[in-house]
């Protein structure tokens, strides 16, 4: 036997080892209750100048585009 078959015949026993244990573990678990439906956030608006609809753009950082609504800049201005 090869170095090669013989770390595919480990690693097919590794396989077979995990996949016999797996349905006693998906059979434990309770069924999920459906997610209640998630709310979107408006853009905070106390920083907002009245009349004047920001873009509301989140950042990873999670900083918020200042820019008009609909802006025609390719970038995003966060503060």
């Amino acid at each position: 036997m090869s170095k090669m078959d013989a770390m595919r015949a480990m690693r097919e026993a590794r396989y077979e080892q995990r996949t016999a244990s797996a349905p006693q573990r998906n059979e434990a678990r309770k069924p999920q209750e459906p997610a209640a439906p998630r709310l979107t956030e408006a853009p905070d608006s106390s920083s907002e100048p009245e009349g004047v609809p920001l873009c509301g753009h989140k950042a990873i950082s999670g900083r918020t585009c200042t820019r008009d609504r609909g802006h025609s800049a390719k970038s995003h201005r966060y503060s």
